[in-house]
């Protein structure tokens, strides 16, 4: 790269980390300030925990640890909270500093060494390029692996844990129903194990029961398991068993539990639930289908927003910028919002892994139109 390259690459790289500075810390600011109660609350009852009943811990001790609680809880979703945002942030940051450049006059100066204003797109392009590549490592690699730390709330702060809580009755993919009076989401422990067998047609043809039962290599392992035939011919001939083959494993049970679980798959994994017999629901499919290629559809519609914002700021002479930024919020807005719409909401009459891109081949026409219609 360039002199001039690496000068347009490093300013607005400036401005998308400060942009995300402002605005995490903006929204932290809101949601420590609405929830402060709870928080000091929270720290009161850990640092009094230790102490001789009686005794109060200092203000600072309680403090202290109010605000390692709002980080404890923060520190993840900010993480996720960097995916959400990068398309946004990206047009904001290329705003001002193409802003900053036409104050200054340096695409004046461009010209006049005879270097075209295209040329400001190469860089800004390159770092957010780089910038969506880490999106995708983060996505990906990071996100899944705390995956437990974002469903919690705010009286989780500190907890680690996701707890136990009952199964419903919930189907796998050999017809069998499963209900347990605890599933321990940390362990993958069932507790209170009753599975129903199922033929064909619907009638129950045995039932297993045990007191509880781990995962393993494709098989619950059962504790003091046994079974018993529903034939009528065979009632009350209970058996010992020690495992039974299922598809439905923990990591099923933990998304069933935690609706916003599913978002912090990785595309490996969920492709690893949509080939799974006991995922038959075709509307569970469809949404894990728009959840794994609609955060690529996002990125895309992320970078071609960036495209179409560029020439509303890129001016031969100067210009009354927040004029500009008013005409080109419309066209930043809906080009993102249109890819995350697009990834969330079906469109009748597509398979959810074509319909996501619908946004992505419209947005392309238009960024082709405005990059063909930039006056240089």
């Amino acid at each position: 790269m360039s002199l001039l390259d690496r000068a347009i690459a490093r300013q607005f790289l400036l401005n998308v980390i400060v942009l995300f500075v402002i605005l995490c810390g903006f929204v932290v600011v809101i949601d420590v300030s609405l929830n402060a109660d709870q928080f000091l609350l929270m720290a009161e009852r850990i640092a009094n925990a230790d102490l001789p009943d009686g005794e109060d811990a200092g203000t600072l001790r309680k403090g202290v640890i109010a605000l390692v609680l709002c980080a404890d809880l923060w520190w993840p979703k900010l993480l996720q909270l960097f995916n959400f945002l990068l398309g946004m942030v990206m047009v904001a940051a290329m705003g001002f500093t193409c802003t900053q450049m036409l104050r200054n006059r340096e695409f004046i100066a461009m010209m006049a060494a005879g270097i075209g204003l295209h040329r400001v797109m190469r860089p800004i392009m390159i770092v957010a390029i780089a910038l969506t590549g880490i999106q995708v490592l983060n996505q990906e690699l990071v996100i899944p692996r705390i995956a437990p730390l974002l469903v919690r709330e705010h009286e989780d702060a500190g907890n680690h844990r996701l707890g136990e809580a009952s199964v419903a009755l919930t189907p796998d993919g050999q017809g069998r129903l499963f209900r347990a009076e605890s599933f321990d989401a940390d362990t993958g422990m069932l507790a209170g194990l009753f599975v129903l067998e199922r033929d064909a047609d619907g009638r129950a043809v045995r039932a297993i029961a045990a007191d509880s039962a781990r995962y393993e290599d494709g098989a619950w392992i059962l504790d003091n398991g046994f079974e018993e035939p529903r034939e009528r011919s065979s009632m009350g001939l209970a058996r010992p068993i020690e495992r039974f083959e299922s598809s439905l494993d923990p990591a099923e049970l933990r998304m069933n539990r935690f609706e916003s679980y599913k978002q912090a798959l990785s595309f490996s994994q969920v492709g690893r639930m949509l080939g799974r017999e006991s995922l038959a629901d075709p509307e569970q499919r469809a949404r894990l289908e728009r959840i794994r290629w609609g955060r690529f559809s996002m990125m895309i519609s992320s970078l071609l927003a960036l495209l179409i914002a560029m020439p509303f700021y890129i001016q031969r002479v100067p210009t009354n910028m927040v004029v500009q930024s008013l005409k080109c919020a419309p066209f930043a807005i809906i080009a993102v919002m249109g890819g995350i719409l697009g990834a969330s909401v079906p469109i009748p009459g597509l398979p959810a892994a074509i319909g996501v891109f619908v946004p992505v081949m419209i947005l392309s026409i238009v960024a082709v139109a405005q990059f063909s219609g930039l006056k240089s």
